[in-house]
């Protein structure tokens, strides 16, 4: 693989910074919730919003869109909610004297979809997503049809102590890169809210990046160096998450899946480049990992009696699992 260069990564950076000033415009006082959900998006990932109703996610998925010039699509999911308003349904339709069942595309089928309050929607409704989150394509009736790229799903979820909740799949968790708990707003945040926002008025977004460019700055951070002890902290960080393989987690039911491994290393590379540079770092991974660590790892009832939380646990696995410091020198092509 030829690595992305000073000036491409420099570039990219500046792309994002503009990304980053667009959104702080939507949603005001929530500066590390959006530099969290752009760390996501240019991992190539899809995320789920965890907070309380208005917040502002949904705000926030919109205003994304918006500044990335992409099709965006709203999935309200609600208890009736079926799997084929999702992904769309064969429609019976005559066509030269013949009837023939013709696949109408649902919802699904966007660059960006927000699929809001996901965990009001029944188990059944919400598997619909798994194909389409992994595979890019859904299938229906036999017939598989291609999503549009690039492709995510944002996801907003109450938290599931509020009443017409269900917990989402383990399998659907897995997929999402990010898990991000949206906190309420400071005070400075909401005497600036009041007055500069109306009821019922959406704030005005411009478009920041074409598709095009969008592409390009994922390209960049696709290409940036995973050195090779950098790739060996992530594969001991995921082993870890398992019972029995690390004092930090003697209380962790189940751990954490090889795709927490690749999600950990499109993260912290997305987030090097952030930080305009062209090489992922052993900080990097600390940064993100509770994000992709926090919803794929289960605790024992025991420990969720005594207050443990995933987030607790993450921490005291960071400081357990040292660095290893001898390094690997960067391939000349890095450089070019």
């Amino acid at each position: 693989m030829e690595y992305a260069n000073e000036a491409q990564v420099a570039e990219a950076q500046s792309h994002i910074k503009r990304l980053s000033e667009a959104l702080n415009q939507v949603l005001y006082g929530q500066e590390t919730l959006i530099d969290f959900v752009l760390n996501g998006v240019l991992a190539r990932g899809h995320i789920l919003l965890e907070g309380l109703p208005g917040l502002g996610k949904t705000e926030l998925v919109k205003g994304l869109s918006k500044t990335l010039v992409l099709e965006n699509k709203r999935i309200q999911f609600t208890p009736d909610l079926l799997p084929g308003d999702i992904t769309g349904n064969p429609v019976l339709q005559e066509t030269d004297g013949k009837r023939e069942f013709v696949f109408q595309p649902g919802p699904i089928f966007a660059n960006i979809v927000l699929a809001d309050e996901i965990n009001r929607a029944s188990p059944k409704t919400q598997s619909a997503l798994l194909e389409a989150m992994q595979e890019h394509r859904v299938t229906v009736l036999g017939q598989t049809h291609p999503l549009p790229k690039p492709f995510f799903v944002l996801a907003t979820q109450n938290p599931i102590e509020l009443e017409g909740t269900y917990p989402l799949p383990e399998a659907q968790l897995d997929r999402f890169l990010f898990k991000l708990d949206v906190r309420k707003n400071s005070v400075a945040a909401l005497e600036k809210i009041v007055n500069q926002r109306e009821l019922g008025v959406e704030p005005q977004v411009q478009a920041v990046l074409g598709q095009s460019h969008f592409e390009s700055v994922i390209e960049t951070v696709r290409r940036v160096y995973l050195p090779e002890v950098v790739a060996n902290y992530i594969a001991r960080l995921v082993d870890a998450t398992h019972a029995g393989e690390a004092e930090a987690t003697k209380a962790v039911k189940f751990g954490a899946s090889p795709r927490a491994a690749l999600s950990l290393a499109s993260a912290s590379k997305a987030r090097a480049v952030m930080n305009g540079r062209g090489n992922a770092s052993f900080e990097d991974v600390k940064l993100v990992a509770p994000a992709v660590l926090r919803h794929r790892m289960v605790l024992d009832y025991g420990a969720r009696i005594d207050g443990a939380t995933t987030d607790s646990v993450i921490e005291a696995l960071l400081e357990e699992i040292p660095f290893q410091t001898t390094d690997t020198p960067r391939p000349l092509s890095a450089a070019q």
